[in-house]
């Protein structure tokens, strides 16, 4: 009976954090968790995909305005949301952002954007909110990496290195806390179908598709399913992994 009263006072718990909640991948996740009759509290970089989040998700969820890569705004952004939103059982960072230059032009600038946004964030997240599943001894932690961050990229080192670093972070989070029933994975995707792959010409899919096994790029929601089933019970005994969701591109 103990058992079962603690596994439903898990699944009673149903707040998710997320970042990057405008873009292609971050809609799927935020689409699929409200189907799943999650409260959502989402991060976005502007007033106007702030507003845009209120449009197609309503009032009875949570947005906030931050920008990633300033680690003193969104210290204080997640001050407020540890403070107001100590149920979070779920954190999905998904933003990330790209500057793209060969390293021997790459600019302080682009390396330290690039790093602040996709990989310090996913510490100054974490380290903020992580005290609250902790105390409750339950969470779901999952971080959106990039299947360049096993392979490499040329021309894109910054980006590379964040999204390798995040692999990194998140297994020895996973080692830490693992004792606290929180379990963090991450998910590494191939080519999926965004705004990034619709401004590819015709000869460039062809190329990219010619190295994918499965002759397609994949969907927003094929890693919203993951998503969702790593913020599942149906997951407990996985944690610290890195999956690949890829068609095939890349066979670790």
């Amino acid at each position: 009976m103990l058992f079962r009263s603690r596994f439903i006072k898990m699944n009673e718990i149903k707040k998710i954090f997320i970042t990057g909640a405008s873009g292609g991948i971050g809609s799927a996740i935020c689409k699929k968790f409200l189907d799943k009759k999650y409260t959502l509290v989402l991060t976005a970089s502007s007033n106007e995909k702030i507003s845009k989040l209120k449009e197609i998700y309503g009032n009875d969820n949570f947005y906030f305005k931050v920008n990633l890569a300033d680690s003193e705004n969104l210290d204080i952004c997640l001050d407020e949301i540890a403070k107001n939103h100590k149920d979070i059982s779920v954190i999905v960072n998904n933003a990330g952002v790209t500057e793209d230059n060969l390293i021997f032009r790459m600019k302080d600038e682009q390396w330290n954007k690039v790093i602040q946004t996709n990989l310090n964030s996913n510490y100054q997240i974490i380290k903020s909110l992580l005290p609250n599943m902790l105390s409750k001894k339950y969470g779901k932690i999952i971080g959106i990496s990039s299947i360049v961050g096993s392979t490499g990229n040329p021309g894109q080192a910054n980006y590379v290195a964040s999204k390798s670093g995040m692999i990194g972070l998140y297994k020895s989070i996973a080692s830490e806390v693992a004792k606290r029933n929180i379990n963090v994975n991450v998910i590494s995707p191939g080519f999926i179908s965004t705004n990034m792959t619709e401004n590819l010409n015709d000869q460039q899919k062809q190329t990219y598709l010619s190295r994918i096994p499965m002759s397609r790029f994949g969907k927003p929601e094929d890693i919203a399913n993951l998503v969702y089933f790593l913020a599942t019970e149906d997951s407990s005994y996985i944690t610290g992994q890195n999956f690949h969701v890829n068609g095939g591109m890349l066979m670790v």
